[in-house]
């Protein structure tokens, strides 16, 4: 067992650096001390020359020049230092395992129970609690039995700030639960199976309680029909080129697509929910905002169930975050001048590898009533998947701008380094105005507009000359594919110390490659789809999606593997392979996919029981 975890901590985690020898710098390396090399040292780098052939060997002289020496751990306490046989590492293996049980299949779980009102959500969130219960036993026993090894550490308070905000959650339910109670004691039946059926499995509770539901309409074949021919009856075939009313043609063309669209997503041409269900009957959240007191109040409901749903779904990712910074403490990383690399590779691989799972949650069928599984959405007129991506860039671009001149004094000149980081995050931010633009609906009607003003006269325009082209139907935006292309390109040829770490050869090269096939698998999405846009509300699954996320979130892992406390450690353990890395970082990212699979798996068969599900007609 002590070979095992001694092999394996080490690549997985931020590292101990443990360094045999501690040599004093010679006094002929003195000279290194100058303004450039104490930048160098700023920027959490002790590469000095970007031109200069990559190292093969460690040199621990120079890298002491740049960097303290890791003080030992709680890894060094348990698996290297003398009496390490003694110590209780089974505390600290079972918090991680109780911890991860609580936050990604408790956690889960509990969210696909609720999206579908089903009873047993309050055993999942029960279940949740528990291991969370045991998993802070774990670590309170192991910390009483051991050194603080980490000052100033914050995983702990984090830890429990994510775990308060669960509570708060849960109180909420509580308060539901209370007022169902309420309901069922004001009821004139007040048998053993009106108060299962009416508190425990909260049939009086409609699908506004579920914001997965939100704006989808379920209605009868006979229905669907009916609106069939009201969508036909306004089709763009009959609008009036010929008005001579005040109103610009563009407009009433603009006002005539505007209604076409209406029309159309009264009802989808297919609904993959049926209207029997057991539970919820033809209850829409529509109908349940008309039975509001007031609009006001409708609006108000909707924003708090929304971010309900955000917050709850947050708590997957914060116990990831968790996760992290619970490796970065244990083996003793992130210190020092070594922080600001430590936290740049963290949270951007982080970013990456969750970004990764989630464009495979949208592959599998997620948020399809959004229309973000490349499909048409059931009902409305919803952001785009593409203008959230987008949005989502330009918010972490003009963030970060400012922040690669964190700890440099005013007046200092910008290093090579900066200059790199600082143009790859104005790249963020303004693709990610490009991108919203382009996702804009009145930057499109703008757009189309323009056409119709290089025409003298309206009945010119022939009638089929103003339907809307096929690829209307879908979102082709490449600024978010762009973006992580060009910043896997760009890190690739990132300057390393190191032949391990170097550009071009091994780790950089490896992960930034990684993000480069995701771009170019998502184009590759974008030209199918736009050779046959997507007409069906069901989830197309295009299979360039499929293996690009899965690109997306392994290059994100190597990300993470790539920080330079890790490629060190790996070094001086022999274990510089960079063929080992990425394998266990493909094993990995396997793992978590088989995980959403489970994830977005369980919640349709949950919904499969809870209602009726059809399939209108074949392809």
């Amino acid at each position: 067992m002590h070979l095992r975890w001694s092999s394996l901590l080490p690549i997985l985690a931020i590292p101990l650096t443990s360094v045999s020898v501690y040599a004093s710098p010679a006094p002929g390396s003195l000279a290194l001390t100058s303004s450039g090399a104490l930048y160098e040292k700023r920027d959490g780098s002790h590469h000095h020359n970007h031109h200069a052939a990559p190292l093969v060997e460690l040199n621990e002289t120079e890298i002491l020049m740049y960097h303290a020496p890791t003080p030992p751990s709680y890894y060094t306490l348990d698996f290297e230092d003398d009496g390490y046989e003694q110590r209780p590492k089974s505390l600290m293996i079972f918090h991680g395992i109780f911890m991860c049980l609580a936050f990604f299949v408790s956690l889960p779980v509990g969210i696909a129970l609720r999206s579908v009102n089903h009873a047993a959500h309050s055993l999942a969130t029960a279940s949740f609690y528990t291991f969370v219960a045991l998993g802070c036993a774990a670590s309170g026993i192991y910390r009483k039995m051991s050194p603080n090894m980490y000052e100033g550490a914050v995983h702990g308070r984090q830890s429990y700030i994510v775990i308060l905000v669960a509570i708060s959650l849960s109180a909420l339910d509580i308060v539901a639960a209370f007022h169902r109670l309420f309901i069922f004691l004001r009821s004139p039946d007040k048998s053993l199976k009106s108060f299962w059926r009416t508190v425990v499995k909260k049939e009086s509770i409609h699908l506004e309680a579920g914001p997965e539901y939100s704006g989808i309409i379920t209605e009868e074949p006979e229905d669907l029909e009916t609106a069939k021919m009201m969508r036909d009856s306004v089709e763009l075939d009959d609008v009036n080129l010929t008005d001579d009313s005040d109103r610009s043609h563009t407009e009433q063309w603009a006002n005539a697509v505007r209604q076409h669209r209406r029309q159309f997503s009264m009802v989808s041409e297919g609904t993959v929910i049926g209207s029997h269900s057991p539970t919820h009957s033809q209850d829409t959240f529509l109908d349940a905002k008309g039975r509001q007191p007031s609009s006001r109040l409708g609006w108000v409901y909707k924003i708090g169930t929304v971010t309900f749903s955000v917050v709850e779904r947050s708590l997957v990712v914060a116990g990831f975050a968790q996760l992290l910074v619970g490796i970065v403490t244990y083996t003793g990383g992130c210190r020092e001048n070594y922080i600001n690399g430590c936290l740049a590779h963290l949270i951007k691989g982080g970013i990456f590898w969750c970004y990764g799972l989630l464009s495979f949650a949208r592959f599998l069928g997620s948020y399809a009533e959004l229309g973000w599984a490349w499909n048409r959405p059931p009902s409305g007129d919803p952001f785009t998947a593409e203008f959230v991506e987008s949005f989502v860039i330009f918010l972490y671009g003009a963030s970060n701008t400012w922040m690669e001149r964190f700890g440099a004094s005013p007046g200092d000149p910008f290093t090579t380094k900066q200059i790199q980081h600082i143009s790859i995050a104005v790249m963020f931010w303004f693709a990610g105005l490009l991108g919203m633009g382009i996702e804009s609906k009145r930057v499109r009607k703008w757009l189309a507009s323009s056409t119709f003003a290089t025409t003298a006269r309206s009945s010119d325009i022939p009638r089929e000359a103003v339907e809307e082209p096929p690829s209307y139907l879908g979102s082709f935006n490449p600024f978010p594919a762009l973006v992580i292309g060009v910043t896997g390109a760009a890190m690739a040829a990132h300057a390393q110390t190191y032949l391990f770490q170097a550009s071009r050869v091994q780790i950089h090269a490896l992960w930034g490659n990684l993000l480069v096939a995701f771009a170019v698998l998502r184009c590759l999405t974008y030209f199918f789809l736009w050779l046959g846009p997507p007409r069906s509300i069901l989830p197309s699954r295009p299979p360039t999606e499929a293996l690009g996320s899965f690109f997306l979130a392994c290059g994100g892992l190597v990300f993470i593997f790539s920080d330079e406390e890790i490629t060190l450690a790996a070094m001086r353990r022999g274990r510089d392979d960079v063929m080992m890395f990425l394998n266990v970082a493909v094993a990995i990212t396997c793992l978590g996919c088989c995980w959403t699979l489970a994830i977005v798996g369980f919640k349709g068969w949950l919904k499969s029981r809870t209602h009726s599900v059809t399939y209108r007609h074949a392809s």
